[in-house]
Order: C-alpha cells, then sequence, then structure tokens
C-alpha cells in the first residue's frame, strides 16, 4: 500500500487497512492456502494483501464493496500484468458461496482483514456455507478473537463460540497490533483459522435445533439456563425443560457459559422432541 492512500478511509464500512509488508507475508505464511487453491479475499482495499497472496496461490476472488476502491485495484492488477485475481464490487454478505464455489469448479478458501462492523453477520453466512469453504483465515478485532477461541467457565465465552467451535476448529495464529491499520483502529486484532474439514467430534441430532437452543441459553446471560430457555421460548413449560436436563445431566440452575459443547448437544437432543410439538420462529 502506498504511504499517500489517494482517499479517505470510510468510517461507515469499517474500513482500516493493514499495511505492514512483514505482518501481510506473516500472515499469507501462517495461512497455508496450497498453490492450486482458490482463495476468496473479503475486503481487499488497494491489494496489500491481494498482491502477495496472488503470487502463491491459482486464483483470488476479491469482494469489495466500495466501489472507488475496486476500481483503483482493477487498474493496479492491470498495470502489473497480474491476471489471477478477479475483483467483484458486492457487498460480502451478499455474495453466494456456494455459486462463487461453482464457477471455480471446487472448494474455496477465504482470507481477509474483516470489517469489524459485519464480523457477526459474516461469521454466520460462512457457517451456512461451510460445505462449499475449506478454511477460512480472518482477521477480527481482538475481543472477537477471544470470543472464538474462548473456553467455558470464560467471560467470553458465549452462543458465537459454541456454534463456531461445533462447526469448526478454531485456532488463534497471530496478534496484530493497531499501528500496523491505516487508519489506526482503537484496539488490535487477531488472525483466527477457522478449519471447516475438522467440526467438533459429536454431532447433535438436529442441527437448527442445536442452534436455537444454544441462542436461547445465551439469550440472558445473568439468569440460569432454564430461565433463560424460558424467555427464549415462552411457549414451552418449565415442566418440559427441568425434564430435558434431568436426561441430559444438566443441573438448571447453571449458566450457559459454564457448560461445553457437548452438554448442549446432549441438553438438545433430549429437547429435540419439543421443536416437533412447538411451531417457533426463534
Amino acid at each position: 500500500m502506498n504511504e499517500r492512500q489517494p482517499f479517505r478511509a470510510k468510517k461507515r464500512l469499517g474500513q482500516h487497512f493493514l499495511r505492514d509488508p512483514s505482518i501481510i507475508n506473516q500472515m499469507i505464511r501462517r495461512a497455508g492456502f496450497e498453490p492450486d487453491a482458490v482463495v476468496v479475499e473479503i475486503g481487499p482495499g488497494l491489494g496489500a494483501l491481494t498482491l502477495p497472496l496472488a503470487e502463491s496461490v491459482r486464483q483470488v476472488i476479491g469482494i469489495e464493496k466500495d466501489s472507488r476502491l475496486a476500481e483503483i485495484l482493477k487498474d493496479r492488477l492491470v498495470r502489473e500484468g497480474i491476471q489471477n485475481v478477479t475483483i467483484v464490487n458486492e457487498d460480502v454478505l451478499k455474495i453466494d458461496f456456494r455459486e462463487t464455489a461453482g464457477c471455480c469448479g471446487g472448494m474455496v478458501r477465504v482470507i481477509g482483514n474483516l470489517p469489524y462492523n459485519i464480523s457477526s453477520p459474516f461469521l454466520e453466512k460462512l457457517i451456512r456455507s461451510r460445505e462449499v469453504i475449506i478454511r477460512a483465515v480472518l482477521t477480527f478485532q481482538a475481543e472477537v478473537g477471544h470470543r472464538l477461541t474462548a473456553s467455558p467457565g470464560n467471560k467470553q465465552y458465549g452462543a458465537m463460540t459454541v456454534l463456531a467451535q461445533y462447526h469448526a476448529r478454531i485456532s488463534p495464529l497471530m496478534k496484530i497490533p493497531k499501528e500496523a491499520f491505516r487508519p489506526q483502529p482503537k484496539v488490535g486484532s487477531m488472525v483466527v483459522e477457522i478449519d471447516f474439514t475438522r467440526p467438533h467430534a459429536a454431532r447433535a441430532r438436529n442441527e437448527e435445533a442445536f442452534r436455537k437452543v444454544v441462542k436461547g441459553a445465551f439469550a440472558h446471560r445473568r439468569k440460569t439456563i432454564i430461565n433463560s430457555l424460558k424467555g427464549f421460548f415462552p411457549a414451552w413449560s418449565v415442566e418440559d425443560f427441568l425434564a430435558g436436563m434431568e436426561k441430559s445431566g444438566i443441573d438448571p440452575g447453571k449458566r450457559a457459559e459454564v457448560l461445553g459443547i457437548d452438554d448442549f448437544i446432549r441438553l438438545c437432543d433430549a429437547l429435540d422432541s419439543l421443536f416437533d410439538k412447538n411451531s417457533t420462529g426463534c
């Protein structure tokens, strides 16, 4: 990235551009993408990560929401004769990863310095598209990175943690100081690997029910798990919840933050029949 940027970063898009070449190269090295990989890059900006990445993989597809940045990067790619990079001017939350993977003839990898204001919805989108994504290597605000890698009993452990770790192996790869970005954010960042080829070993019988139970359990963090679930599923009786918790060996007086993934799986399987008896839009 040039020291003098030809534009002002847009705060509403959460733009913070990684500009330290040594950190960029370290990020690519730790991502470890194969030479024949097709990689979707989120928010390529002016190409600080895009260009060195293109030297190590077969194809890069950059998803850039800012139309001016997209045109600047397209011009740069033409000037430098780089032919294995395609820039798509689109909101990444509207991208169909299945369609992208289909056009590329196979599975894709994902990398990027994620705009912090879309971390949660983008993570949910990745999980929904996991059958066509092998791995994602993403830079999150440090707080989000700690949430994704947290363990039960940690105050940062929550629904996002459980759902992410259920569907993928989550590994912290490196920390990035705030000084490495321009404009400089208020906090540091963490690069996290999300490996969808290595999900949690045990599986719930009904994965949509599992998602709802986990979200319901954490809906009111200060409440016990039974009270939080009761508030999330008001049509269900306390007796139903108590029966499910007894069957799964879960203490109804505990809070959700002390339960591991296997605990949630047992609880979900014990409550599974309630999803057939009760209609819920949760």
